[in-house]
């Protein structure tokens, strides 16, 4: 009897290394800096920047994850195309600053209804482009194999690409910066707050309440988890799979118009070819946080925007990419269906 204590504890241990063992080592390298910065400087103001700014900075691939989680949820379909359709939308929110004036408005009510119409403007476009690319790349290779409509993606991919090298050309281009994002609002514990940062968490976290409200509680939110789990089920309560599938595109489509012009807004730079880059850090926190899973496509981004941030401050930011892959394979590793776990469609 005396051994079993031992053993117990053994035991005990072992299931809480493997339960949040994965977590420890994730958060690890913030305690690291935390302690490095309390005997360096007595304080965790630049952890605590680095956090806040990367929450910032990760609420825009959160909506991005968001779109392609949902419709691997729906349809098991990686949309390679998604991270460009955000391209398009930044492209229109800029084109439309002209078109609206904004770059001449002086008053902070013209600005705000101006753009909040680019928003709307944006987002009814980047949706109506996606559900286009589902009626018309999508829908006729479903009863395909999984790899015909893979390369159709890839390639509607390289189509919008070359559609943003002709609107503005093969270079970053700057656009105005009309909120004067770098603009410091408020200093609260040490922490530098900008007005790119109250406008990208400001704009994400409503998005995604009503989205998340949106599903869960509409008709048609109810039509598209019935759709995920079992499509020729739901076939059979009347509910019609294929315009729950356009939904799901139109949702993720006007997410993305949002983050476009959020991210014009926040990075005052708009490139053809951001659209790859965006959609390839999306689709790594969709996986992170758990393909098909909405609340983890939002867990995922805000911890690579953390990893980003942190490591472009402290390492050097030709280490960051390298760093938020390292984070994602270790992920994979210990946890293949993601922080908080796959929700995809049912077998059999």
């Amino acid at each position: 009897m005396p051994a079993a204590a031992p053993s117990s504890s053994r035991k005990l241990i072992a299931d809480l290394a493997n339960k949040y063992g994965l977590y420890f080592v994730l958060i690890a390298p913030l305690v690291a800096f935390g302690i490095k910065d309390l005997s360096e400087q007595g304080n965790l103001s630049r952890l605590a920047t680095n956090i806040f700014e990367g929450l910032s900075n990760g609420s825009i691939w959160a909506l991005i994850a968001v779109g392609y989680t949902l419709v691997y949820g729906i349809i098991e379909l990686i949309n390679f195309a998604h991270g460009d359709t955000f391209m398009i939308g930044s492209f229109v929110s800029v084109g439309l600053w002209g078109t609206f004036g904004l770059t001449l408005v002086t008053g902070p009510l013209g600005l705000v209804v101006g753009l909040l119409l680019t928003l709307i403007i944006a987002m009814v476009t980047c949706g109506a482009l996606n559900v286009m690319i589902e009626k018309v790349a999508y829908r006729p290779l479903r009863g395909a194999s999984k790899l015909a409509p893979l390369i159709t993606a890839v390639g509607f991919s390289f189509i919008l690409q070359n559609v943003g090298l002709l609107w503005l050309g093969g270079s970053p281009k700057g656009v105005p910066d009309l909120l004067r994002a770098q603009q410091e609002v408020a200093t609260v514990l040490g922490v530098r707050i900008q007005r790119a940062d109250l406008l990208a968490i400001a704009v994400t976290i409503p998005l995604v309440l009503l989205m998340v409200t949106f599903i869960t509680k509409s008709r048609l939110g109810k039509a598209m988890r019935a759709t995920a789990q079992d499509p020729d089920a739901a076939r059979l309560q009347g509910i019609n799979v294929d315009t729950t599938i356009s939904l799901t595109f139109l949702i993720g489509g006007m997410l993305a118009g949002a983050a476009g012009l959020i991210y014009a807004l926040y990075q005052t730079t708009v490139w053809f070819f951001q659209g790859f880059q965006a959609g390839l850090i999306a689709f790594t926190a969709a996986v992170m946080g758990g393909i098909g899973n909405l609340k983890g496509a939002v867990l995922g981004g805000l911890i690579i925007g953390i990893v980003q941030q942190t490591s472009d401050n402290r390492i050097g930011a030709e280490w960051t990419p390298a760093i938020v892959f390292s984070y994602l394979v270790l992920v994979m590793v210990f946890k293949p269906s993601g922080l908080i776990g796959e929700e995809t469609r049912e077998a059999g």
